[in-house]
């Protein structure tokens, strides 16, 4: 009796033990790490299945979140460098119109200044001003750059400034930032290597647009669709 005693309780500690690796394996998926920003549900999930399956490519990245209005930029280990307002597009939709990009601003029209939804693999270059923006989509002649102040009337610093992102879709559907943010953080983030931007849809779900998943999900399904490891040793050491 002594002996089989001791069997079970070798038994149950080696099922106890499976039971804090799995609890382990899940915890220690790899996540983004956003620091102490406040971050909605789908950036979070967007950026937690970017780390976890590599779709960045060891590149730095961004979120741009187009309902709250925000940006992540991200180095290429998925640990925040920045995250700022930003101004958008005036109109809601995921999709550019065809063509867009060889139109003058006066015959964008306003229904069609949207700011695309997707992945984008981002780099520096030039706008036709000389300025230097990184662009995103640049067939759509969509760009992140410093915030436009050359009409006072739009009021584009003070809508950066507010805390609701109500009033921060202003542009033709390119991405404005703070001057300091794109210089501090933007900017040195595409310096030297081209990036990935990653535009949050607001009209169609995010795995829809980028094929991702929910990583805590995936991660709890693994570990319930199989017994943990060490369980089915334990299962017979249990039997004297």
């Amino acid at each position: 009796m002594a002996m089989k005693a001791l069997w079970i309780g070798a038994a149950l500690g080696l099922v106890l033990l499976s039971q804090q690796v799995a609890a382990a394996e899940i915890v220690s998926q790899p996540r983004a790490d956003f620091g102490r920003e406040q971050v909605s549900r789908s950036a979070r999930q967007v950026a937690d299945w970017v780390v976890d399956s590599g779709d960045n490519l060891e590149k730095p990245f961004v979120i741009v979140d187009k309902t709250n209005a925000r940006i992540f930029v991200f180095d290429a280990g998925g640990r925040i460098r920045g995250a700022s307002p930003a101004l958008l597009g005036s109109a809601r939709g995921d999709h550019s119109v065809p063509g867009i990009g060889e139109r003058e601003l006066s015959d964008v029209h306003p229904q069609d200044r949207t700011t695309p939804a997707g992945r984008f693999v981002a780099a520096l270059g030039r706008n036709f001003r000389g300025e230097d923006v990184v662009w995103v989509d640049y067939d759509a002649a969509v760009s992140l750059h410093r915030v436009i102040t050359s009409k006072p009337e739009e009021r584009r610093l003070q809508r950066l400034a507010t805390p609701t992102p109500k009033d921060n879709r202003i542009s033709y559907g390119c991405i404005n930032v703070p001057v300091a943010f794109y210089e501090t953080v933007v900017s040195p983030a595409f310096t030297g290597t081209d990036g990935i931007v990653y535009v949050l849809p607001e009209t169609h779900p995010a795995r829809e647009v980028f094929g991702s998943y929910d990583v805590q999900e995936r991660a709890g399904r693994r570990n319930a669709g199989a017994p943990p490891r060490g369980a089915q040793a334990a299962n017979s050491a249990a039997k004297p």
